[in-house]
């Protein structure tokens, strides 16, 4: 596998702080990583930055997900789908709603 160097920021409005995880693993094949991030409110971008060399490209998925309660991610519902409108077989469209 390869290396995954990458920075994660969180920006909720413009006169909040942004968050920033820095994140780094030897193989990000055999661990990667995965999160849930809480976005209350809206005006929230999740920014996803590459800071390994070019020779190192990095794959990010986010998805936006509901949950029912924060005692349980077993109720977590996604939001939008990752297919476009021709479902996973392809087709026009796409199926990103912005919130």
């Amino acid at each position: 596998g390869r290396p995954l160097n990458a920075r994660i920021e969180l920006l909720q409005g413009p006169n909040n702080n942004k968050q920033v995880i820095e994140l780094y693993t030897e193989d990000g094949l055999d661990r990667p990583f995965y999160a849930i991030v809480e976005t209350p409110g809206s005006g929230n971008v999740l920014r996803i930055v590459n800071t390994a060399t070019v020779e190192f490209p990095l794959t990010a998925t986010v998805g936006a997900y509901k949950t029912g309660s924060k005692d349980s991610f077993d109720e977590m519902q996604p939001v939008i789908s990752g297919y476009g409108s021709g479902g996973p077989s392809g087709g026009r469209g796409s199926g990103f709603r912005p919130y």
